[in-house]
């Protein structure tokens, strides 16, 4: 039997296929250890604050239907956001969207990493380099309101997300809006500020990549998530070839 790792890949065959499209899923689980309670009540494991709702159905679809292969994480972002830095305050989080998560209070953050952050992101660097990616998504979801901020607005159904290296995101923003969808521009979260995984295993890389937040709303059941993923997989194959073409 397979010791657990804090992470699965999906589609990778027995050789994997280099320069292809893969996907990228750091929030696609709500699992907690047993040894780590949180001190939540049950239901917040369903919450947008334990899990990037839809993400996993959706990213699954992409690599068993669509021949993106995928790797994904198999722990929940309260136990540790493997989207964050390793010296990020928010890596182990003490509160999220109002509520306080007291089994992170006092946590033993460089553990938790040992356990957790590190294994997930060498496979991931080793899935990138098995793969030699001409494109990569990295997939994640966003509610349609915080309870914490409920004067916030969030009209975009999509959003795209980057930093320095906008080259992918721009032919994406465009292709997205031809569907008839309000997309959003660095929204509904700057990838200036939060990108952790894509600065260290693509813009460090000179790697393309689409950092794609989807409203949970459109992706929360599985007809949503079987559309998103032919869509995601139909922009992505269009943005490589413009890549590819300068």
């Amino acid at each position: 039997m397979n010791e657990w790792q804090p992470f699965r890949q999906l589609g990778l065959g027995d050789e994997p296929r280099k320069g292809g499209v893969v996907c990228v899923a750091d929030h696609a689980s709500n699992y907690v250890p047993d040894d780590l309670p949180l001190g939540i009540a049950p239901e917040l494991l369903g919450d947008h604050i334990a899990v990037d709702i839809g993400v996993e159905g959706t990213a699954e679809r992409l690599a068993l239907r669509h021949h993106i292969p995928a790797h994904l994480a198999c722990i929940s972002r309260l136990v540790i956001d493997l989207h964050r830095e390793e010296d990020h305050p928010g890596v182990v989080p003490t509160t999220s969207d109002g509520h306080l998560i007291p089994g992170n209070i006092g946590a033993d953050l460089p553990l938790r990493i040992e356990r957790f952050h590190r294994p997930y992101h060498a496979a991931l660097a080793d899935f990138i380099a098995a793969t030699a990616p001409r494109l990569i998504i990295s997939l994640h979801s966003f509610t349609p309101g915080l309870a914490s901020k409920p004067e916030e607005q969030r009209p975009w159904e999509v959003g795209l997300l980057y930093n320095t290296d906008d080259r992918a995101a721009r032919h994406a923003i465009r292709l997205f809006a031809e569907q008839g969808l309000t997309v959003g521009d660095n929204e509904p979260y700057s990838g200036k500020q939060l990108n952790a995984t894509m600065n260290r295993h693509a813009e460090s890389a000179g790697i393309p990549y689409l950092a794609i937040e989807v409203r949970n709303d459109q992706i929360r059941m599985e007809a949503g998530q079987a559309r998103w993923a032919t869509m995601i997989a139909d922009i992505a194959g269009r943005v490589a070839v413009m890549m590819d073409a300068g």
